[in-house]
């Protein structure tokens, strides 16, 4: 079983790439292999609707940038989280970017994604957090993936980098949202 967690901050080792890496972390001790992937350094254009993925069937994206290197990624996993920081009341350019051209890319080749499982991580400064949370989640359902949950939604509060280290309740969330991938995991494997 393989994991990939996918960080649509700007920002290098800030509270998303935090809370994405202690999920994995768990999923690491449990035996699952896991990949960190971090959309910061890669050039991830909007999906323009071209609908060259349906004609070709080669299960990749024509536009050429960054795309393909995480999409080939995101199609070997078993295990899919998104996270982003709120920007502005919602996700990231980056992370927004990168579902639409990997749903409309599976979409057109056969639902790629289907049966695949995970959930997002969304965190703040004070607000919308649910919204973003909402947002990705919507990317899963869409995709005929099983969301997975926790005991809480997976959302925390922080600013400065390693400010959610100091929120307790976002850490016991993330930390349930993790063991209840590695159950359900297990569970389908």
């Amino acid at each position: 079983m393989k994991a990939i967690a996918i960080s649509g901050s700007p920002r290098k080792g800030g509270n998303t790439d935090i809370l994405l890496r202690r999920c994995l972390e768990h999923l690491g001790a449990a035996g699952i292999k896991t990949e960190f992937v971090t959309l910061r350094d890669k050039a991830i254009r909007g999906c323009i609707a071209c609908g060259v993925c349906g004609k070709v069937k080669n299960k990749l994206c024509a536009l050429e940038d960054d795309l393909n290197s995480v999409l080939t990624k995101v199609f070997a996993a078993d295990i899919i989280i998104l996270g982003s920081p709120v920007y502005f009341g919602s996700a990231t350019s980056e992370i927004k970017a990168l579902i639409d051209r990997v749903g409309y890319v599976s979409k057109s080749n056969g639902d790629l994604l289907s049966r695949k499982i995970g959930g997002p991580i969304a965190v703040a400064r004070r607000a919308g957090q649910n919204f973003t949370y909402a947002q990705l989640a919507y990317w899963y359902t869409i995709n005929d993936m099983i969301l997975v949950g926790s005991s809480y939604w997976n959302v925390a509060v922080g600013r400065a980098e390693g400010d959610v280290l100091s929120d307790e309740e976002g850490l016991a969330t993330i930390d349930r949202f993790a063991e209840n991938l590695i159950w359900l995991g297990k569970k389908l494997a």
